[in-house]
């Protein structure tokens, strides 16, 4: 080694101080040995009053007595990283870190201690938290901008009484709009009652909406309440309606119309205050075409239209609504999810989901079982997912070829018709002569065009 080189050797402590992550090393009997200047400046513990301590005593993590991860890796020899806790600084405050651990060998391979590294997060959870808000409606997460429209006139739409007419796919968030709109609204503190009108037959259905009184039928042994009594001056949430019958939409239209219904068996009609909430991944005025769906009744639900993009229309949501499931997700379950990985988020900003946000979220659901370590990797994904994404890759790329072989024939056909002069191909594709010389260079047009000549 030359004098230069020597003169290069720092202390570890002047490499440790300029780390910015915060790093301290600790002996098999878990006493601090190394504290750097991040550290300190994360935990507001001084290095002279950390060294000599218990690492539980100095950082006082949510995992230290239960399920210290440095002392996991003490004993399997294994590295762990980037692994989510909290810790109190000397102020008492909790500060979100992000930990990795290794261990410290000696000369010959004996384990004399280990390393703890930590990231303060504080600074990335409040960018997350005031995303969150900015696009987070009730429990509505969204930047889309039509999704931003409705929004900004959802309030409206709640104190106006008028009925509302919910339009999207399954699985795009309709029942999250329509709690929305009751919570916003002067009815929030009574009921909110939903009915899914696909669920029933249409004799049990009559009764679940209406109610009956006793002796209506053979088993009525008392009055019941319908949904529409038990809605009384609150919201009744009408799910699936372009599956009601003609009878019920008759009957549904005569509650719109009048405000009042009859139960089965009744005499009399009862006044309704409800204010009525409909939703369809149908669309309804198709359904008049076809005379399946009332048009009195179409007119009377469709006061207020609110249509719902899919979600591979709202693509920039996807992670936003990845960040909210995993959050969601950790709470229920327990765990310290951070993320997904960069393959598996990208699989998804690229998938169709036929199943719109519902099918998202279970996506990460089912994650959550097989993940064991801080971020979603795609062996954590179901099967059935990553089988219908590579079908949907496939079948894009086969898109791919059929346009590159119709781009060649046309390129090939002016071509020919033009007896190769590019000039004249170029003036009549309408592009740049440089342009075609370009693309018969990409697409080796020149070698295609003299095999279809001969």
């Amino acid at each position: 080694m030359s004098k230069g080189e020597k003169d290069l050797i720092l202390p570890i402590d002047v490499i440790l101080d300029s780390i910015a992550d915060g790093v301290f090393t600790i002996d098999n009997e878990k006493n601090v040995t190394s504290f750097n200047k991040a550290a300190e400046k994360i935990t507001g513990i001084s290095k002279e009053h950390a060294i000599g301590q218990k690492c539980f005593d100095v950082l006082q993590a949510s995992i230290c007595q239960t399920s210290c991860i440095l002392e996991k890796t003490l004993k399997t020899g294994k590295e762990i990283i980037d692994f989510p806790i909290n810790i109190l600084n000397s102020e008492g405050k909790t500060v979100p870190v992000s930990i990795s651990t290794a261990v410290l060998k000696g000369k010959y391979g004996k384990i004399m201690g280990g390393v703890e590294t930590f990231r303060d997060l504080s600074a990335l959870e409040e960018l997350k938290k005031e995303i969150s808000k900015q696009y987070t409606f009730q429990d509505i997460i969204s930047k889309d901008h039509e999704i931003q429209k409705i929004f900004d006139v959802l309030p409206d739409i709640a104190e106006s009484e008028s009925t509302v007419l919910i339009q999207g796919a399954s699985g795009s968030g309709k029942e999250l709009f329509a709690r929305a709109i009751h919570s916003l609204s002067n009815r929030e503190k009574s009921p909110y009652v939903v009915v899914n009108c696909g669920a029933l037959p249409d004799t049990l259905l009559e009764s679940e909406l209406f109610g009956y009184v006793k002796g209506a039928f053979t088993d009525a042994k008392k009055d019941k309440p319908g949904r529409f009594a038990l809605a009384e001056g609150g919201t009744l949430f009408l799910d699936e309606v372009a599956e009601l019958s003609t009878t019920l939409q008759v009957k549904l239209l005569r509650v719109l119309q009048q405000k009042e219904y009859e139960p089965l068996g009744a005499t009399r009609p009862i006044k309704a205050d409800v204010r009525i909430i409909a939703a369809t991944n149908k669309d309804l005025s198709k359904l008049l075409a076809r005379g399946t769906f009332r048009e009195d009744l179409y007119y009377r639900l469709n006061v207020i239209k609110i249509e719902l993009p899919l979600l591979s229309k709202r693509r920039e949501d996807i992670p936003l609504l990845v960040d909210h499931f995993i959050h969601q997700f950790n709470l229920k379950k327990g765990k310290k999810i951070t993320a997904v990985k960069d393959n598996v988020l990208s699989m998804l900003m690229e998938y169709e989901f036929p199943g719109n946000v519902r099918e998202l979220e279970n996506i990460i659901e089912y994650a959550f079982v097989l993940c064991h370590s801080s971020k979603i990797e795609a062996g954590h994904l179901p099967k059935e997912f990553l089988d219908k994404f590579k079908e949907e890759r496939k079948g894009v790329s086969k898109s791919k070829d059929r346009l590159k072989t119709a781009q060649v024939q046309i390129i090939i056909d002016a071509l020919k018709k033009h007896a190769g002069n590019r000039s004249k191909a170029a003036a009549e594709l309408g592009i740049d002569k440089s342009t075609l010389w370009r693309k018969m260079k990409k697409f080796n047009i020149k070698n295609l065009l003299s095999q279809n000549l001969q």
